[in-house]
């Protein structure tokens, strides 16, 4: 699907956002209703180690605020997201371009509201995976990041 202007003005936002664009990563398209976002993190000088491989500070921050901005965007001001934990494994050195997409599907933004909805509960927290791969679909880091929701908007900041 083709991205909206909106999507578009996004997508040229982040990548020049000063602490999105430290990173070296580019975001290279935004799905108009933000299920799906994906990031190119090029091997060059901004993101290279003293090894010659792609930095992992700069694999984490091109994936870092991806999720959280998604479920933002598609559950709405009535509720609060925040970024709760991340975890990242390094699975084979970055001696080129990777690759991440990140999915969020409908049936996941409903559950939440349905869960946040049952009176058991007044935050959720939910777990999502990225892989950072090359062209070839080779996974070289994998990113878990826990995102925390909740509809108490004291308990947002």
């Amino acid at each position: 699907m083709l991205e909206s202007a909106r999507a578009r003005l996004y997508r040229v936002g982040f990548n020049l956002f000063p602490a999105y664009r430290g990173t070296g990563a580019r975001v290279t398209h935004i799905e108009p209703d933000w299920t799906e976002v994906r990031v190119k993190l090029p091997l060059n000088w901004r993101t290279k180690n003293y090894v010659g491989t792609i930095f992992g500070g700069s694999m984490y921050a091109a994936v870092d605020p991806f999720y959280m901005m998604m479920l933002l965007k598609n559950l709405g001001d009535d509720y609060v997201v925040w970024d709760r934990e991340a975890e990242i494994r390094f699975k084979k050195p970055g001696r080129e371009t990777l690759y991440a997409t990140f999915t969020i599907p409908d049936e996941e933004i409903e559950a939440i509201r349905a869960e946040l909805a049952a009176a058991e509960t007044d935050s959720v927290d939910r777990h999502y995976t990225v892989e950072l791969v090359d062209e070839d679909g080779i996974v070289h880091a994998t990113v878990r990041k826990t995102v925390y929701v909740t509809t108490d908007r004291s308990k947002g900041a």
